[in-house]
């Protein structure tokens, strides 16, 4: 293992850590030996793939694991022994001194209250106020996080906020004690460049004006490049490598560590091409055709209708990739959705391979239909828990009766073998398989029928970079080999640069740019792609020092 050790007193310790968990009678470990420390207002990054242990070892700080858990070694905060302590003892530390922001605000905030209720029972829960003083600091802390209109975001409820409004109110709710020490589990995860980005910067700020310590996990190098002075790069439940975080992008010292650095798509490497190659171009022709496409969501209960989609044209060529980019509720995912017939068009048309779809329903759609499949980007709700993975991929073929049975459970393995997963697992249901599985498994589902044209809607979002750079190479394999277009939708601009040829700009439904994609996205033309691409954090703390200025002052 290669450390770096310092002189100054940490307000947080973490000796020889164990950690093992009781399944079937057995205890498996989960975390091996870990040491380290974080100082007063600084930022530590626990980095690694899943299953590495950077969640157990945040969680095992607050004493939050599981009853089937059993640790080992020490945690010292302040000159207190966490490991040990009582039920009571470790409430009066939780949210007041130490605190946490868990990855997904969604499922952490509680649906049936408003977030402004959550944030007043935190303050009440370790300061003797009245409500109504607990409701003005609640109305400060919103203010302070940069929640718009806070006087009424604070009666909201959390399905009422988007992704970084309940992101930046776990926030707020998390810093109500003021803490000393800060836990971020992924606290980024899933949100576009630029809510991350401001994310990132309420995080900065809030460690300059209050003297947090941070520790923050994530699978994301780009973050870490962007905001953490120490690096942790967890393995298997063990520390593979300590560093301050320029000497850990400039000469990672261990092979894992370069690894995980070698899997993050860069944005200056390279793109693939924007022209057709000769072999492509054998196959010229459209495959996906949008005109003047439309999409309005009804109100409800008085409220307006909302336009998410204002004239959009785009084409796909066939055997090409076409990125499509925007931050959330920019109309991604609803034209991926009103392509495939998810969501229906209120104008426009779309056209696969020549023929109009905008208007096909019953039995002349579902024969069309197998013309075109899509990925969802949550593989472990897209797939049904109760049939097999063989099953599951069967499932188009099946319905459209395309082969006899024999044919379909050869078909079956030809895909798995096509996605690198064994044919012998066939019979197992998605919750045996991890993330990265489930996702090959969505993606055998999609071509079983060949289709000439593939709707990939952030496939990779939530992926670690290792299992990410394999989903990728796999799709881009694929893609080659079988010749299907594609419409792949990701707010990761380095993703989108390194598999697509080209890349469309959505603003607020609106095409605001389009061409090869190192093109667009190293010499952009609009203002808004401009402060997309600064927005995106590269894994180079240096670089990403001189992107963040020159967002900050796109942002002004």
């Amino acid at each position: 293992m290669t450390t770096d050790t310092t002189d100054r007193e940490p307000v947080l310790s973490v000796d020889r850590l164990a950690v093992d968990f009781q399944i079937s009678g057995a205890w498996t470990p989960a975390v091996k030996d870990v040491s380290f420390s974080v100082d007063r207002g600084e930022v530590v990054a626990l980095v690694g793939e899943s299953g590495s242990g950077k969640s157990v070892t945040s969680l095992s700080v607050l004493g939050l694991l599981g009853q089937n858990a059993r640790t080992r070694g020490a945690i010292s905060f302040g000159g207190v022994e966490l490991l040990g302590l009582g039920g009571e003892e470790l409430r009066a530390l939780r949210g007041k001194r130490i605190a946490m922001i868990f990855q997904e605000p969604m499922t952490a905030l509680n649906p049936v209250y408003t977030v402004g209720r959550q944030i007043i029972e935190a303050i009440r829960c370790h300061e003797r106020v009245t409500k109504d003083q607990a409701r003005a600091r609640a109305l400060e802390l919103l203010r302070k996080v940069g929640i718009p209109e806070p006087e009424r975001r604070i009666d909201s409820y959390p399905h009422q906020l988007s992704g970084g409004q309940r992101q930046r109110a776990m926030i707020a709710m998390a810093v109500s004690g003021s803490p000393e020490v800060l836990i971020a589990d992924e606290p980024t995860t899933a949100l576009d460049v630029t809510v991350q980005a401001e994310i990132l910067e309420l995080l900065r700020s809030l460690r300059k004006d209050l003297g947090l310590a941070v520790v923050i996990i994530t699978h994301d190098m780009g973050v870490v490049a962007d905001i953490a002075d120490r690096v942790i790069v967890m393995r298997q439940g063990e520390v593979v490598e300590q560093a301050p975080v320029r000497r850990l992008f400039a000469d990672p010292q261990h092979p894992y560590t370069r690894k995980l650095l070698a899997a993050v798509p860069r944005r200056n490497a390279p793109g693939r091409a924007g022209e057709p190659t000769e072999q492509e171009d054998t196959h010229a022709g459209e495959v996906l055709r949008v005109t003047d496409l439309d999409v309005e969501y009804p109100g409800g209960l008085g409220r307006k209708s909302f336009k998410a989609v204002h004239g959009v044209n785009l084409t796909v060529d066939r055997g090409r990739i076409l990125g499509l980019v925007g931050e959330s509720g920019s109309g991604k995912s609803t034209i991926g959705r009103a392509i495939v017939g998810l969501v229906r068009a209120t104008a426009g048309s779309v056209e696969i391979s020549g023929r109009d779809v905008t208007h096909l329903k019953g039995k002349e759609l579902r024969a069309f239909r197998r013309r075109y499949s899509m990925v969802f980007q949550d593989p472990g709700s897209s797939l049904n828990p109760r049939l097999s993975i063989g099953d599951s991929i069967a499932a188009p073929m099946v319905i459209n009766r395309q082969a006899d049975r024999s044919a379909v459970r050869g078909r079956v393995r030809t895909l798995l073998e096509q996605v690198e997963l064994p044919t012998g697992w066939a019979d197992r249901f998605p919750h045996e398989l991890s993330g990265g599985q489930r996702q090959r498994i969505g993606i055998a589902r999609a071509l079983a029928l060949e289709p000439e044209l593939l709707i990939a809607d952030e496939p990779t979002s939530a992926l670690d970079v290792s299992v990410q750079a394999t989903v990728l190479r796999l799709l881009q394999e694929l893609q080659e080999r079988l010749g299907f277009s594609c419409l792949f939708i990701s707010h990761d601009l380095g993703v989108v640069q390194s598999l697509a040829h080209e890349v469309a700009v959505l603003q607020h439904g609106r095409l605001v740019e389009r061409g090869p994609a190192t093109d667009v996205l190293t010499r952009p033309r609009s203002d808004y792609t401009r402060r997309l691409v600064a927005a995106a954090p590269v894994p180079d703390p240096d670089e990403q020092a001189e992107r963040r200025s020159a967002w900050r002052a796109m942002a002004v």
